[in-house]
């Protein structure tokens, strides 16, 4: 695996590189060599955060976490993504490389069941251009956490989103 790792707010000191190659270096057993890792270390206030993608044949893994100690943060990141992996399995095998699940006790945890994907409702609606702040005040008087639009600017539908610290997030389609 090849490993971006960066810093907002903070210096990426060789230790922290080092931890972090170490410990995600673990997951590598379920991806080609080629595979890039993006890993960003942040620090807000007094949290300190740490971000890892993963982004491998169309998919990606992503996991966000946020601690006291930026080392501790490293290693829970571990645990959420091979949890993912766990979770999803099967669905996962067969877009990672072959031999990624050959031994099976690495990744078999006897107490996490895969659950089944099943939708249990469908909601259609009416989509009108409208520009992002409109969109944003949409979703908050319905009190959703996305709202699904058509961007008056670029005629596409787009989604905003509110995230974990209370911003706003917008996700537009690229073809």
């Amino acid at each position: 695996m090849k490993f971006i790792i960066s810093g907002k707010n903070v210096e990426v000191t060789d230790a922290l590189r080092q931890r972090c190659i170490k410990k995600l270096g673990k997951l590598e057993k379920f991806f080609s060599p080629d595979t890039d890792v993006h890993v960003t270390l942040s620090v807000q206030k007094n949290r300190q955060i740490v971000e890892v993608t993963i982004h491998f044949n169309g998919s990606v893994l992503r996991a966000e976490v946020e601690n006291d100690d930026m080392y501790a943060a490293i290693d829970k990141s571990v645990d959420v993504l091979e949890g993912q992996i766990r979770k999803n399995k099967t669905r996962l095998q067969k877009k990672l490389h072959e031999y990624a699940f050959r031994n099976e006790e690495k990744v078999e945890d006897s107490n996490e069941i895969e659950e089944e994907y099943k939708v249990v409702r469908t909601k259609r609606f009416t989509i009108k251009p409208m520009d992002i702040e409109e969109a944003i005040l949409q979703m908050n008087l319905l009190g959703h956490e996305f709202f699904v639009f058509i961007n008056a600017d670029t005629n596409k539908v787009n989604v905003v989103y509110k995230r974990k610290n209370g911003d706003y997030g917008l996700i537009e389609p690229e073809f």
